[in-house]
């Protein structure tokens, strides 16, 4: 398998179903509305993207299975799996907020290998894979250089089903607001964790996430040269349903703040 390949022609798949869901939010209609959960919404868009995205990756890999949001592909792997959010940020989308996003990963095993993330509105595409650079649109991204949490801009999303550490976790958002040049909220993780790779951000972090939600993203702050691990600062960040990822200056210090509530 030549990696390379697969993340390009991955890429081409993202574009192609992300005209798909740019086309549909012209017309689309919040009677179409459907809830899974507590504030966890869902469309015909979602499913139908990622209906679109597996028959994609089935012939570029067609001995991976499948680790889905949606569950349209419940198919194992038995060494490559891809990790798949055919639309982070289906609240903007269903509410006409222009930014949302594709997010696909490849998993050798238990190792991520390769991420791409589309944001749509923008038409940027962010990719990278195990051993090279990391990329928006073909030019190579790097982690910002800020080196104190003081001069740094963070991102974070907010938990819409799990609020039972919704006190700690404003009570650290307000800390660091304190410290920092602000928080920003955009309401997707996998584009978060892009703006982090390239340097629009200095670090990242959020609770009560999903693989589908950041795998794509992980591989791609890494290879941008950034760090990820999970509130305790270990390694362990795509199943623990938390994540720290930041530019590797700032770590230590937003850690010590996040800990201080986690």
């Amino acid at each position: 398998m030549n990696l390379e390949e697969v993340v390009r022609r991955t890429v081409e798949l993202s574009r192609e179903v992300g005209d798909f869901i740019r086309q549909e939010r012209k017309t689309f209609s919040t009677d179409k509305i459907e809830y899974k959960g507590l504030n966890d919404l869902v469309s015909y868009v979602d499913k139908t993207a990622e209906e679109k995205l597996v028959a994609g990756l089935e012939k570029i890999l067609p001995e991976a299975g499948f680790i889905t949001e949606e569950k349209t592909s419940t198919r194992v792997g038995r060494d490559y799996n891809w990790i798949i959010d055919p639309l982070d940020g289906t609240t903007n989308f269903i509410h006409g907020m222009p930014l949302f996003s594709i997010s696909i990963a490849l998993k050798n095993n238990d190792e991520l290998i390769a991420g791409v993330i589309y944001e749509i509105n923008m038409d940027e595409c962010f990719y990278a894979w195990k051993g090279a650079p990391a990329y928006l649109n073909d030019a190579e991204i790097k982690v910002s250089s800020t080196s104190t949490l003081d001069k740094s801009l963070l991102v974070t999303g907010f938990p819409y089903d799990d609020l039972g550490k919704q006190d700690a976790y404003l009570k650290l958002f307000a800390d660091l607001m304190k410290n920092c040049h602000g928080v920003r909220r955009l309401g997707s993780a996998a584009v978060d964790l892009a703006y982090t790779a390239c340097g629009r951000f200095d670090a990242f972090y959020e609770y009560n996430l999903n693989a589908w939600d950041v795998a794509a993203g992980i591989v791609i702050v890494r290879q941008a040269g950034g760090e990820c691990l999970n509130f305790k600062g270990g390694d362990e960040c795509i199943d623990s349903r938390e994540l720290v990822a930041s530019n590797g200056k700032i770590t230590g210090e937003l850690l010590g703040v996040i800990q201080k509530y986690f």
